[in-house]
């Protein structure tokens, strides 16, 4: 195998504010291998992050825009690259491979590929899961959070589905893709969910099943319900998906539960508070934490490691008598994410050493 494209194409997604770190044996390229092509390679790494024309691809790269088109419409709806409106007509850019291509792969996720991801996953993305700002960004579970407790727009699940005009929920692609490994665990699998600012955007999608707004909701509820921690892109604006994560499958974190890495994801602005008068000591709530943030004090009473907390409140519903909640941590304890996902991506490349409008 002529590795030259697909070395070309690792490298310029690793020059991407998310990263697309290398590993010492190519498994990034084997990973790639099995997605592209050796020509798709070639031009996905002459792809910017903007989205270009076919013609205006053609005038700087070369070739056939009628060609073009076609092979780049192809790569789109095999979820290889973004295609989308622009100014000048239909665009295609680059996406990074986390979150954006892999997760694309969902409906093609086979047994291969669930290894060739493995293979990668275990020895570089945690460098990639290192960087700051987080990926992801957890928020509550809304009912968790204490009733007189001001909550923004972008730190609630569901005013963040409220906000939107179309809804779909899709598979997780982890908990496929360890299931595929015969690692597989019990949470659901259908409530990655999709929204958008378009009204009927999923109607008609062979890969989606579009929701209304009260089964957006319903779902979000059946997550909560099977002890899933909701998590977002790290920004305020321009939210248009919630993953429902755990630590057994979750690629994101796993980062912590089994690579060690700390603040594998940003916390939500709240953390959990125990009201000892009403902790009854039945001890439900502690296996309900991924994070290992509950422990049973020497009087009977859980206590809170704040450290650990990352302030998802789904050990909340789980208490009978009502002892825990969420409070709001002190503001110079949790930094305001990012405002837009452009400046998330320069606040990580800028992190990384990277020259943002160079992928632009």
């Amino acid at each position: 195998m002529d590795t030259t494209p697909y070395k070309r194409l690792a490298e310029r997604l690793d020059a991407l504010p998310n990263g697309f770190p290398p590993t010492e044996d190519g498994a990034e390229l084997r990973l790639l291998a099995k997605l592209f092509t050796p020509e798709e390679a070639a031009l996905a790494a002459q792809l910017r992050l903007t989205k270009e024309t076919p013609e205006q691809i053609a005038a700087r790269i070369g070739g056939d825009p009628h060609d073009l088109r076609k092979r780049l419409k192809s790569m789109a709806r095999r979820g290889l690259i973004a295609m989308g409106r622009t100014e000048g007509g239909l665009g295609f850019g680059l996406m990074p491979f986390v979150v954006g291509i892999y997760e694309m792969q969902v409906h093609t996720m086979d047994a291969e590929l669930a290894k060739l991801f493995e293979e990668y996953y275990t020895q570089a993305f945690g460098q990639a899961l290192t960087v700051r700002p987080q990926f992801h960004r957890v928020i509550p579970v809304n009912e968790s959070i204490r009733m007189d407790m001001e909550v923004r727009p972008f730190e609630s699940a569901a005013e963040i589905i409220n906000a939107a005009r179309a809804w779909g929920v899709i598979d997780c692609i982890c908990r496929k893709q360890k299931a595929l490994l015969g690692e597989g665990c019990d949470h659901p699998l259908d409530v990655c969910m999709i929204m958008s600012q378009k009204p009927g955007a999923f109607d008609g999608n062979p890969n989606i099943r579009a929701l209304s707004r009260e089964e957006a909701l319903a779902t979000l509820r059946r997550a909560a319900e099977a002890g899933l921690v909701h998590s977002v892109s790290n920004n305020q604006k321009g939210i248009d998906y919630i993953c429902n994560c755990c630590t057994c499958s979750c690629g994101i974190l796993r980062g912590m539960a089994e690579l060690g890495i700390a603040n594998v994801i940003a916390r939500s602005a709240f953390v959990n508070q125990v009201d000892e008068m009403l902790c009854s000591g039945c001890e439900e709530c502690l296996s309900r934490c991924q994070f290992e943030a509950l422990s049973m004090g020497d009087e009977g009473v859980v206590q809170v490691n704040e450290t650990r907390c990352v302030g998802c409140g789904v050990c909340v519903p789980a208490c009978s008598t009502g002892a825990l909640t969420l409070v709001r941590r002190p503001e110079e304890e949790v930094p305001l994410p990012p405002e837009t996902p452009r400046e998330w991506g320069m606040a990580r490349a800028a992190a990384r050493g990277l020259g943002f409008e160079d992928v632009l």
